[in-house]
Parts: structure tokens; sequence; C-alpha cells
């Protein structure tokens, strides 16, 4: 049996989900794939930072959040080391970073990330900021300590897109990367499709969680454009910046434009293209019209898709959540699974 000693940065939703994970089928992932997942460390700005280098019990963890709010009163062998300590100095071999998205400098998770590869243990991250922007330089750090970096939940969360890609399509030729990748516009749309305002739609879908209260990440395509980035980097050897992703978001959709649709029998879907034109590389993010027969169009609420289109397979097309504390916390057991049998 071998066991991983996991550091999580961050213990929001994803990682509480991922402790759900460990809680319920810890035991019968150990048993069934060989390896071991024990938390031996968290730490989170707001809630608290544990270490014990035996392991934290995940119900213990989660319990404290419930029922006061922080981590702090939990027994540990160190108590408020900051995140370079945890990092560093904890016997940790995974560093999960869990911290927030920031598509505009990928910090303080990019630092962080830097800091687990420079001493010596892997990573898995579900934070887009440091993938769309700074992979290609993490990727060589960590090539060069002969370790990995895990990113299998900066797209479609849980739903296995980059591994299908990386691992089983790249031989097939992809030529042509589609789809939907943000959970929120899709909602949002697809509300407005069955008669919603914009306004209500939106509030809709602030108030199920899947908005922020500033949408302006995902309504104006920096979210979506920020997974083009990562997808054109890792499976297209395409090194784009966001910079280099033509976006428009879904507030450039008039209620006329709604209004075609519905007479024409059409739907609006907001979605990233990566494809190869004349040997280059051009990527986009926009509100497409679609015919009902395509593909996507009958992806429905927060549902994300996407269309590989292949020289040997022609299109395969996955889909599945793009959000949620546990379909992405089931990101980072595949990440872990993936590593544990390299």
């Amino acid at each position: 049996m071998r066991t991983f000693r996991l550091a999580l940065i961050g213990f929001g939703n994803v990682a509480q989900g991922f402790a759900q994970i460990l809680r319920d089928r810890g035991d019968w992932l150990a048993n069934h794939f060989g390896l071991r997942l024990s938390i031996v460390a968290v730490n989170d700005m707001q809630l608290g930072s544990l270490y014990a280098p035996d392991k934290l019990d995940p119900q213990a963890l989660l319990s404290a959040i419930e029922t006061v709010g922080h981590l702090n009163d939990l027994p540990a062998t160190h108590r408020g080391w900051d995140v370079h300590q945890t990092i560093t100095n904890s016997n940790a071999d995974v560093v999960l970073e869990l911290t927030y998205t920031n598509l505009q400098t990928g910090e303080p998770a990019t630092t962080h990330i830097r800091w687990a590869l420079e001493s010596g243990k892997h990573v898995v991250t579900t934070n887009k900021g440091p993938i769309a922007l700074h992979f290609p330089e993490l990727h060589q750090l960590a090539r060069s300590r002969n370790l990995e970096i895990g990113v299998e939940g900066t797209v479609m969360s849980g739903t296995p897109t980059l591994r299908l890609g990386r691992e089983v399509l790249a031989a097939a030729g992809i030529q042509r990367i589609q789809g939907i990748l943000n959970g929120t516009t899709n909602y949002i749309l697809t509300q407005i499709e069955a008669g919603a305002s914009y306004a209500s739609a939106l509030a809709e879908a602030q108030a199920k969680g899947y908005a922020e209260a500033d949408p302006t990440g995902d309504v104006e395509g920096y979210d979506a454009a920020g997974k083009v980035v990562i997808l054109a980097n890792l499976l297209l050897d395409a090194p784009l910046a966001m910079a280099d992703v033509d976006r428009t978001g879904i507030t450039a959709i008039s209620a006329e434009d709604f209004e075609q649709a519905r007479a024409s029998g059409k739907c609006w879907k907001l979605l990233g293209t990566i494809e190869r034109v004349n040997g280059q590389i051009k990527a986009g993010v926009r509100p497409t019209l679609l015919d009902r027969a395509h593909p996507l169009a009958g992806v429905k609420g927060a549902t994300n898709a996407l269309i590989y289109s292949t020289d040997l397979l022609g299109e395969v097309m996955v889909s599945g959540p793009g959000a949620g504390r546990r379909e992405t916390g089931f990101a980072l057991i595949s990440d872990l699974l993936a590593m544990g049998r390299q």
C-alpha cells in the first residue's frame, strides 16, 4: 500500500468536497487502487492552519467548519503556520493548491505552486489562473525536478476532459476543440431560451450559487477564455495567452437577438473554440447561434460539453458537470490516482 501525504492550501468548497470523498470512500480507494490518501496539513487564510505529520481526520475537519466555522480548535502538532511554512516544512508528498482563481496574475496560487515544486513536492490544482497564465514555466520547473502537476479540474471540473484529450485522443490527431466551457452562462442562456429575462436568469443563477455577486468573469467570457488557453497549451501544444483569445461575452446578445433565435428555432450558446487554420492556432470565445440539430444545442443548464474533432476518429463529444464541490473534488482524486499509477 502506497501513501500520499497531502497538504491542502485553501479549504473552501472544492477542498471540502475532496475531504467528503476521502471520508466516504477513502478506504475503498485504498483497497481498490492501492493508494492511501492522507491529509496532513490544511492552510486557509480565513479558516485556520493545521499540521499533523501523521494525519488529520477528514470528518473532524468538516465537522469543525460546520459547527464553529474554523479549524483552530482541532488538535494538531503545529497551528498557525503561514502558507510557505505549510508547503515547505510539512512532510507532504503532494500539495493541493485550492485557493481562489485570479486570471489577471495567477497569484497567489502560482507562487504556491513554485514553492511546492522547489521543495520537491508534486502539485495538484483546480486553479485556472496559474495554468492559463504560467503553465509552460511551471511544467518545465516540474520536469526539471522529476515532479508532476495534476490539472484535470481546471477544465470541466471532474469530467475527464483533459485526460481524454492528452492520453487518448492526442494520437487521433486533434484539429479542433469546441464546446460549452462555462456552466453559469449556459444556465443563463437556457433560462432565457425558456422565456426568462436576462436579469431574472442572472439573479436565479446567483441564487443557486452558479454565478458570483460580480458575474463579469463568467458573462463576459473570461472564465471560458482561461479554459481555452489551457486546452490550447495542453492539448495542441500552442503557447497561447489570454490576450490571444478573441473574446465576446453573452452581454453582447440583445433581446432582439434572442427573439430572432426563438422565431427561427435556434438557440444561443457561448462557445470556446480552438482550431488549426493554415498551420496556426486560432482561439475564440463568442456567442454562437446553433441549429437545434447541433449536438451542443441540447446541452442545458449548468452542464458543460466539448467536441474534439480528430483526423482518425472524427468528432468525439464529452459532456458532464463543469462545477460543484464533490465533482471538482473528484478531479483531485483522478489526478492523485494517476500520479499513484506512475
